[in-house]
C-alpha cells in the first residue's frame, strides 16, 4: 500500500512539474512577468515627469560641512602602510587618534604611544592575556616580526605628524 501511495505521489508531482514548465514556469516570467514589464513601460512612457526631491538648505550645508571635514581629515593624515590601513585604521583611525570626523572609533588612541608599549600590547592581545576578540582575530596569523613592524610604525606616528607641519 505504501508503494502505491508513493508511486501516485511521484506521478502527481512529475505531472505538476510538467504542467508548470509547459505553461511558462512559475519563475520564468509567465503572465506575471508580462504584467510587470507592461507596468514598467507605462511608467517610462508616462508624460508626468517625476522630479527628485530637492534638498533643503540645511541638508546642503550639512553635506558641504561633511565634505569639508573629510577633506580636512585626509589632508592632515600622514602616510601609513597598506598593512596598517587594512588591519588597524578602521578601528584606530588613519593617524592612530582613535577618532574620525570628530567621532570616537571602536579602538583606543595609538598616537603618542611608544613602539615598545604597542608591541607589548599586541603580544598580550595575541596571546589572550588581554581579551579582545577583534584584536586576537586580526593578530592570530601574524608573526612576532610582523607585530614589531606594526609597533615600530605606530611609534613613528608623532614624528610623521611633526614632519607635516
Amino acid at each position: 500500500m505504501k508503494n502505491i501511495i508513493a508511486g501516485l505521489s511521484t506521478i502527481i508531482v512529475i505531472g505538476l512539474m510538467a504542467y508548470t514548465a509547459n505553461t511558462g514556469g512559475a519563475y520564468h516570467g509567465g503572465e506575471h512577468g508580462k504584467v510587470i514589464k507592461d507596468f514598467g513601460d507605462t511608467i517610462s512612457n508616462s508624460t508626468v515627469a517625476v522630479k527628485p526631491k530637492e534638498k533643503s538648505d540645511r541638508d546642503k550645508e550639512n553635506d558641504a560641512l561633511n565634505a569639508l571635514r573629510d577633506k580636512a581629515g585626509n589632508a592632515g593624515a600622514f602616510k601609513v602602510s597598506q598593512a596598517y590601513k587594512s588591519k588597524c585604521a578602521s578601528c584606530h583611525g588613519v593617524n592612530g587618534s582613535g577618532m574620525q570626523n570628530g567621532k570616537k572609533l571602536m579602538g583606543a588612541k595609538l598616537f603618542g604611544q611608544s613602539a615598545d608599549k604597542v608591541y607589548n600590547s599586541l603580544i598580550e592581545f595575541k596571546s589572550g592575556r588581554r581579551e579582545n576578540v577583534v584584536m586576537k582575530g586580526l593578530l592570530i596569523s601574524l608573526s612576532k616580526d610582523d607585530l614589531k613592524v606594526f609597533a615600530d610604525e605606530i611609534g613613528e606616528f608623532p614624528a610623521r605628524a611633526e614632519a607635516l607641519k
